[in-house]
């Protein structure tokens, strides 16, 4: 049930969900008075979340920072990449199609290659609501391989559908070969504070290797104060997402 609820909500709480119902709303009541107080909550929710100055600020006080390269001190026994980056029903299947957080593997790869992990442990199966039977992990294996990988040095967990039940699975197969400290979590920065928290519940804490940035330094020029950008209602979607997400997850005892 928690699973279902989580993904249904995340429908509700899109920025232009929010706002469609809200001009919808205004059409259909009858009142003057509320059908013009709902037309203008829209509009104004809609200037508000297409604002990329408020919305860049937001997602700065909940977004993970990436690391520099040079300022990883140690080796890693594994890398723990969470999936979540592939678009599993783009054709044609015979290759891996990513979205916008190809960075989570890609910036994998090069801590690989630099020697800062060892080996990589890819967690995540389906999150859909209806399974087709694709899993991400094995996608993105075939995608690590393409990229320089070696197999022999990637283990695949390949049935959880969302972050507390990586943290589960994960725990379950590192906890006789290594040690959380010898492990680096690699996620999406506006989603490593959760992840965060569900390995810290589950007494795996590790240290934290942020990608798929999606905030930028702060500007005051024209276009980022005043000129309405679709980005921003992704970022504000990311945001909203994330902090019910990690609400939810704390009421469910998985933070």
């Amino acid at each position: 049930m928690f699973f279902f609820l989580s993904k249904t909500l995340n429908y509700f709480t899109m920025p232009l969900v929010i706002v469609s119902l809200l001009l919808l709303i205004s059409l259909i009541l009858k009142g003057k008075r509320w059908k013009t107080r709902t037309r203008i909550a829209g509009i104004i929710l809609l200037l508000l979340f297409s604002n990329d100055f408020i919305s860049n600020e937001v997602m700065r006080l909940w977004e993970i920072p990436a690391t520099p390269y040079a300022e990883i001190q140690k080796s890693y026994e594994w890398g723990i990449l969470l999936t979540g980056v592939t678009k599993a029903e783009t054709e044609p299947y015979d290759r891996v199609h990513f979205s916008s957080g190809a960075d989570r593997a890609t910036h994998t790869v090069q801590l690989y290659k630099l020697g800062l992990i060892k080996k990589v442990l890819i967690s995540g199966g389906s999150g859909r609501l209806i399974d087709i039977g694709q899993r991400e992990a094995n996608d993105l294996t075939d995608a690590l391989v393409l990229m320089g990988v070696r197999k022999q040095d990637i283990l695949v967990e390949s049935e959880s559908r969302n972050t507390h039940e990586s943290a589960v699975n994960v725990k379950a197969l590192l906890k006789n070969i290594s040690r959380p400290e010898d492990c680096l979590l690699i996620t999406s920065g506006f989603h490593m504070r959760r992840s965060l928290g569900c390995f810290a519940n589950e007494e795996w804490p590790m240290d934290a290797f942020s990608a798929n940035i999606i905030t930028h330094n702060r500007k005051f020029t024209f276009d980022i104060l005043f000129i309405p950008k679709y980005e921003a209602l992704n970022v504000w979607q990311h945001a909203i997402k994330e902090s019910i997400g990690y609400a939810s997850y704390i009421v469910a005892g998985y933070i």
